[in-house]
């Protein structure tokens, strides 16, 4: 039997307790911009148009809703946030509505798969992480409801009990670049983010603002997001390098 003392040595012994996935350009390979057209492209033809929102307005509320989470200070639920604002542009009653787009998210968003470029690597370095770390974390940013978190991890072709906590708008109450962000999820597993590590292709979004929290980072680069001039003094790698690079211990 295995005596506490060795558990705790072989726990001091990991270089990371936690381990943090970003998804989309992550672990699922996709253009953002591409994505972002055409599902809001679906999503208004097949369930807001019907429910009397008008086109001109409707594109303006949805990122007025974005923003309105992503300026989040930890207050309220990011839900909370995003209709509030989405209300208020389109100047249709919010109430009974989420429940109507988690209808689409169900079902019609799945045609947004046509845009992504999943990969069976994806899985594998999810599994990869959880070989080394006692928690892997989907710390994608929580601008969706959870059934549309789930939907896109199937086209990854992962399942969300991969990870023992998924972000998303109904459970966070702040949005990636917010430092907030991360030091709520080490929160929420009960780690001390110097003990985290955060995996995404966003130099701003996953390295910077998780290093700013004291977590360490690695930016995967396929389908890299980089606002500035320079990447971020971290190491860069492809998706396919990850799993060993975790099987390795790093």
């Amino acid at each position: 039997m295995t005596q506490p003392k060795l558990l705790k040595r072989i726990t001091d012994m990991k270089k990371y307790e936690a381990i943090l996935f970003d998804l989309d350009g992550t672990l699922l390979p996709l253009d953002q911009d591409e994505f972002s057209k055409v599902y809001f492209k679906y999503l208004y033809v097949s369930t807001a148009a019907p429910l009397g929102y008008q086109k001109e307005t409707f594109a303006p509320a949805m990122w007025k809703g974005v923003s309105a989470m992503v300026k989040n200070d930890g207050s309220r639920p990011n839900a909370e946030a995003f209709w509030e604002v989405f209300e208020a542009v389109t100047g249709i009653e919010s109430k009974g509505k989420s429940e109507i787009f988690d209808e689409f998210y169900r079902k019609e968003f799945h045609m947004a798969k046509e845009v992504t470029r999943p990969t069976p690597v994806a899985l594998e370095a999810v599994r990869a992480a959880k070989s080394i770390a006692d928690k892997v974390v989907l710390a994608t940013n929580p601008l969706f409801p959870a059934v549309a978190q789930e939907s896109r991890l199937g086209w990854a072709g992962i399942s969300p009990d991969e990870f023992c906590l998924v972000t998303n708008y109904e459970n966070s109450t702040s949005c990636k670049p917010n430092p907030l962000y991360y030091l709520d999820i080490a929160k929420k597993i009960g780690v001390d983010p110097k003990r985290c590590l955060m995996i995404g292709n966003n130099a701003q979004e996953d390295v910077e603002a998780s290093r700013a929290a004291g977590m360490e980072a690695i930016l995967i680069t396929d389908c890299l997001i980089n606002e500035r001039a320079e990447l971020p003094d971290c190491r860069c790698i492809t998706l396919a390098e990850l799993p060993d690079l975790l099987r390795n211990g790093l």
